[in-house]
């Protein structure tokens, strides 16, 4: 199992969900809501400069994305 990056950031984690068919719902202050119509799935990012490695994983996991896709989506 690949480890999650720590150097992402809220920006990063954004446009790789919306490559995964993610798209931009709203915001409210430094939290973004992207949502994906099929499969249902809302996921809730905070726009800062560095995730925390918990939250991304329960970004991950709300997206039903694995790590390995996730750096994919990434370009990395």
């Amino acid at each position: 199992m690949t480890k999650l990056p720590t150097d992402v950031s809220g920006r990063d984690v954004r446009a790789a969900l919306e490559r995964a068919g993610f798209v931009f719902r709203r915001q409210r202050g430094s939290h973004i809501v992207l949502r994906r119509d099929h499969p249902y799935a809302r996921v809730i990012v905070p726009d800062h400069k560095q995730i925390r490695r918990g939250t991304l994983s329960q970004i991950l996991a709300e997206a039903d994305l694995t790590v390995d896709e996730f750096l994919r989506l990434l370009g990395r």
